[in-house]
């Protein structure tokens, strides 16, 4: 089988080509640079050169395929929402219109739990629906792509299974909450706040979960693939004594947070700077995104292991990345 992936050189993306290579498929990774293809062509992945924001310089690398996966995404500051909106919304725009347009058999989405906003300490399942002000401008442009876009395009008849991951952590974590685990594993953490909680899940089980959707998931269906749920304190612990560190995070109450983002918020409305630490106060305030992976799992055979199963060979990895980007 050939299948299109897009955002193949990051995260989820990147496991979810090697579980295809592996399982002895062919992949067509779309790729924003010649460097990033002869890069990506040294593991027998097919590179074609484009941006989901360019949906007619996609079409040559989706035609004929059995299959795609949507997997790209931008998360960066304020000052890039404009291109963030882009990718995010257009760009899954165009690649579902793609898959419309050449009958592809099936197309694997890689929605997020964020787009439900916070949780309020539940587990959601995937019909849950957030109305409000989201926490963040990333869980805005998410809920844009997956309810304006995805859901519709969906209940349209376009082959489109969306999963939605919650906090994925592993080798290969470049985000803000792996640095955090790396300076917990270095007893650099000194207090953190007690009550904010995500579904964690590592990435080779998310990954295989959308290696499973190709297989079993249904068309027009989402389904949640968190794993347990933990408090980020949880997590940190975990790492830390993984790697033999003594000193673990001491709990700030969420009150503290709540008082800190109350005095931030109305200031970042004015000075644009402080709105990415407004966004911060709001989440260690005791927000949570929780979902029920229980559908994933009847119908898809999602089996995540635990956060004491992955975390410790995981943050032991990313320690010794950070320790090689340090040497490089």
């Amino acid at each position: 089988m050939h299948y299109f992936v897009t955002g193949a050189t990051g995260f989820v993306g990147g496991y979810v080509t090697s579980q295809l290579l592996g399982a002895g498929h062919d992949v067509t990774a779309l790729v924003r640079t010649k460097q990033d293809a002869r890069d990506i062509s040294e593991y027998g992945v097919r590179p074609h050169v484009g941006s989901v924001t360019d949906k007619e310089g996609m079409r040559s690398g989706v035609r004929g395929v059995d299959g795609v996966f949507h997997s790209a995404g931008h998360r960066l500051a304020f000052s890039d929402r404009r291109l963030m909106e882009a990718i995010n919304v257009q760009g899954t725009r165009n690649v579902f219109e793609l898959v419309r347009e050449l009958a592809i058999p099936k197309c694997i989405f890689t929605s997020t739990l964020n787009v439900f906003s916070d949780t309020k300490g539940r587990a959601v399942d995937e019909g849950h629906r957030f109305s409000g002000k989201h926490l963040t401008e990333y869980d805005r442009v998410r809920a844009d792509a997956h309810f304006g876009v995805a859901l519709p395009m969906m209940n349209a008849g376009v082959p489109i299974v969306a999963l939605l991951p919650g906090m994925v952590y592993g080798p290969g974590d470049t985000s803000a909450m792996a640095r955090l685990v790396t300076r917990a594993m270095l007893g650099r953490v000194i207090a953190v706040a007690a009550a904010p909680s995500y579904s964690w899940a590592h990435v080779m089980d998310v990954a295989h979960a959308h290696v499973l959707a190709r297989q079993f998931g249904r068309p027009g269906e989402a389904y949640i693939i968190g794993g347990p749920s933990h408090t980020v304190r949880e997590a940190l612990i975990v790492a830390a004594t993984a790697a033999g560190e003594q000193r673990v995070p001491s709990a700030v109450p969420s009150w503290v947070a709540k008082g800190a983002a109350a005095e931030v918020g109305p200031v970042s409305a004015v000075f644009r700077p402080l709105r990415r630490t407004a966004e911060r106060l709001r989440l260690a305030s005791g927000v949570t995104y929780l979902g029920d992976d229980s559908k994933a799992r009847e119908e898809l055979g999602f089996d995540p292991r635990s956060l004491a199963e992955g975390m410790p060979d995981a943050a032991r990895a990313m320690l010794e990345e950070m320790i090689e980007d340090s040497a490089g």
